[in-house]
């Protein structure tokens, strides 16, 4: 089973989010959330950020210090600190709620995880998000409450929605017009995919789809 890379922000936790860190599972601190982890009891493996939120950086555990004049946010570096380990799977825990353009950035960092061939869940409180690109995201059957699907950045072409509500078939999404938002699970196993461009999918609860590219 791949491992996976599982980074704490700042943002908004529910207090479940520790019980969804698979056994071996990297994880890293994005600035504040070391805070959050420390609050925790729990170490994490690296810290990554300008600690700009924090009085200094920690000691005794590896850290990658930043300007706080950069272009990425700390959520992004941590992503990027993820890669060059090797890992292409992340959980991104404490990245939504709060301010809204940092919501609006890492639902970007799951562009840009999905743009290098990996997958990322954004996993906050009562939502998930993902990114798929060229590929499928296969939900389990069972699921319930709402699901909505963007092309956020640029026209996504070959949309499919196969097990939902409202299903789609060779349908072309575009930034300028919603047509996937409030989509519904309808309790059958549920799949999205495009076949070229980018969604961003984002559903009620944190059951987890599997991923793969076509």
């Amino acid at each position: 089973m791949e491992r996976i890379c599982c980074i704490f922000g700042a943002g908004e936790y529910e207090g479940n989010e520790f019980t969804r860190v698979p056994d071996g599972a990297y994880i890293i601190a994005a600035d504040a959330g070391y805070a959050r982890l420390c609050a925790s009891g729990v170490k994490p493996d690296l810290v990554v950020g300008d600690f700009d939120s924090l009085d200094a950086p920690p000691t005794g555990i590896p850290v990658v210090r930043h300007p706080v004049e950069k272009d990425d946010t700390d959520m992004l570096l941590a992503v990027r600190e993820g890669f060059l380990r090797g890992f292409s799977h992340f959980y991104l825990f404490g990245g939504m709620g709060g301010r809204l353009d940092h919501t609006l950035a890492n639902l970007q960092t799951l562009a840009f995880i999905a743009e290098r061939g990996g997958i990322g869940y954004l996993i906050g409180k009562g939502f998930t998000a993902a990114a798929v690109r060229n590929g499928t995201l296969c939900f389990p059957a069972g699921m319930t409450g709402t699901i909505s699907v963007f092309a956020l950045g640029e026209p996504a072409r070959g949309v499919y929605l196969t097990g939902l509500y409202y299903p789609l078939t060779d349908a072309t999404l575009t930034p300028v017009w919603p047509l996937g938002v409030s989509n519904a699970f309808t309790g059958k196993a549920a799949a999205v995919a495009v076949r070229d461009g980018t969604l961003t999918v984002l559903w009620e609860g944190g059951a987890l789809p599997s991923a793969s590219a076509d």
